[in-house]
């Protein structure tokens, strides 16, 4: 059987570690906690479970701690987590059996990160990270902010997730100034790094600034597929708080040229056309939203309702609009088969039955 060092970076986590460490019991070998300056209980949490807890002086780089962390582990892979994810119990029984079953070939394991819920608990927002390395392959973290490891070899993909548990709340400046401190001293952002950083300058709401370094990062051609379609959808919306609607609709329409239309970008071409009164050209994007499938093998964010339930729900409000309301309660019953309690179908419900009274 493999097994298995975690190996965790913590901060002031006294609300989430216990809970994190709770839900791998059993999984994990060993447990390798570095602390990187905790004014809390942190420390004292972390070890109630294991005595490997160590120090790390913060250097504003996650990338330096992480490796830090990852020196420490002494067992055939290494697995990471934050102290705000866990594992549901399902995939704690996805995990054990893969430690019986992983081949000694094996360098790296995908596994996916459901990072955004439904007021129902119901998953609408994810991704792959690289989850579980290979020890003696000795990866390294790359990045000083928004980090990721280069693995390379035989990578798998694993349906086990990891679900991130804590409360959706407004993130602070520190990435942001990272990445300008290292602006400052002339340091040159990789490509990933300018699309982070492009995307910390449009969660501060400096929306010119984001659209310009979306844009260089675009114009250089040196992006991840996913991240250029992605920066695409980003750019369109600088441009729409920017007012430069002719530069929004081209920037929605460019991510085209990456791969196959993604479900994501063709509801913000329906937004764009439904926000200026154009119903059944806005009725078309969400139509073909609908046509789109999900990508299969990618790593990417993919936004799930954006295949399903979004397009259903606006092309009900297009067709009403346009006076065809036969279409119309056709797609809020379909709308309907993604989210079955959702009140927004639930009063079209009422509004349909209304009009026939």
């Amino acid at each position: 059987m493999t097994t298995v060092s975690l190996c965790m970076i913590v901060k002031n986590e006294q609300d989430t570690l216990g809970r994190c460490l709770e839900s791998v019991r059993g999984i994990a070998d060993e447990i390798v906690v570095v602390d990187t300056g905790s004014t809390d209980g942190t420390k004292e949490i972390a070890a109630r479970y294991t005595k490997n807890v160590h120090d790390f002086q913060w250097v504003d780089d996650f990338s330096a701690a992480r490796n830090f962390a990852f020196s420490k582990a002494g067992m055939d892979c290494i697995l990471w987590l934050d102290a705000d994810d866990i594992l549901l119990p399902e995939d704690r029984e996805r995990f054990l059996k893969l430690k019986e079953e992983l081949s000694p070939d094996v360098d790296a394991v995908m596994m996916k990160y459901n990072a955004g819920f439904d007021a129902k608990g119901n998953v609408t927002f994810s991704y792959y990270r690289e989850r579980l390395v290979r020890r003696e392959r000795h990866f390294h973290w790359r990045e000083p902010v928004h980090e990721y490891i280069a693995v390379g070899g035989n990578i798998i993909q694993s349906e086990i997730c990891v679900t991130h548990a804590k409360p959706a709340e407004r993130q602070g400046a520190r990435n942001l100034r990272i990445y300008e401190a290292l602006l400052e001293k002339g340091r040159k952002l990789s490509p990933r790094g300018q699309y982070y950083y492009a995307r910390e300058l449009k969660e501060h709401e400096r929306y010119g600034d984001a659209a310009r370094e979306f844009a260089l990062f675009l114009d250089s051609g040196l992006g991840w597929t996913e991240d250029n379609i992605a920066a695409c959808g980003e750019l369109a919306d600088c441009f729409e708080q920017l007012g430069n609607e002719r530069e929004e609709l081209a920037a929605l329409t460019r991510s085209f040229q990456y791969d196959t239309p993604r479900a994501e970008i063709l509801c913000q071409l329906g937004y764009y056309f439904k926000k200026r009164g154009k119903l059944r050209l806005a009725a078309y994007w969400f139509e073909a939203a609908l046509r789109s499938g999900k990508p299969r093998d990618t790593w990417g964010f993919v936004r799930h309702e954006c295949y399903g339930y979004i397009p259903s729900l606006e092309c009900a409000v297009c067709y009403d609009g346009l006076g065809d309301y036969a279409k119309a309660e056709l797609y809020n019953e379909l709308a309907a088969s993604f989210r079955p309690d959702s009140p927004a179908v639930a009063y079209n419900r009422d509004y349909f039955a209304r009009r026939k009274e």
